[in-house]
């Protein structure tokens, strides 16, 4: 059983498993591929995903395998709080990590697991896998429709 609004009131290195998962919206952005301006550091999210994310439900296709199937895939419980500036403004990890609320569509909140597509940067029917996506053409693929 979870306290209420454990979110708020855990640390995110204290979260149980369960908790951690819960606090993931599935917005699937941490899926996308990002580039990185070498001179600004500034990070640049594409629209092309991994190719273990299934774009209708915005999930991982194989999630309990994927740092064996994707060996750069990101590792978001290990990592630091400056290390999820990578990760989207949106992202619920990022957001506890800066001590910030939650959205209002998250599903903590909402209490609706569909509520994520409310967000108007949904990645949902958007985004193209990598397979279909030469590594050199990433730069073309930049979108402006999610803060980094």
């Amino acid at each position: 059983m979870h306290t209420p609004n454990y979110w708020n009131s855990t640390p995110l290195d204290q979260l149980s498993r369960d908790e951690w998962e819960l606090l993931c919206d599935g917005c699937g952005k941490c899926c996308l591929h990002k580039l990185q301006d070498d001179e600004t550091d500034e990070v640049f999210y594409t629209r092309v995903s991994c190719r273990l994310l299934n774009n209708k439900s915005g999930r991982c296709g194989d999630y309990e395998n994927r740092f064996s199937t994707v060996p750069d895939c990101m590792d978001v419980a290990s990592m630091t709080d400056r290390e999820m500036k990578w990760l989207p403004t949106t992202c619920a990890y990022r957001l506890r990590s800066e001590s910030k609320d939650l959205p209002e569509w998250h599903p903590l909140i909402s209490g609706h697991p569909s509520s994520v597509f409310k967000d108007p940067t949904s990645i949902r029917g958007r985004v193209v896998s990598e397979t279909d996506v030469r590594e050199s053409d990433l730069q073309d693929y930049i979108i402006r429709w999610i803060e980094a």
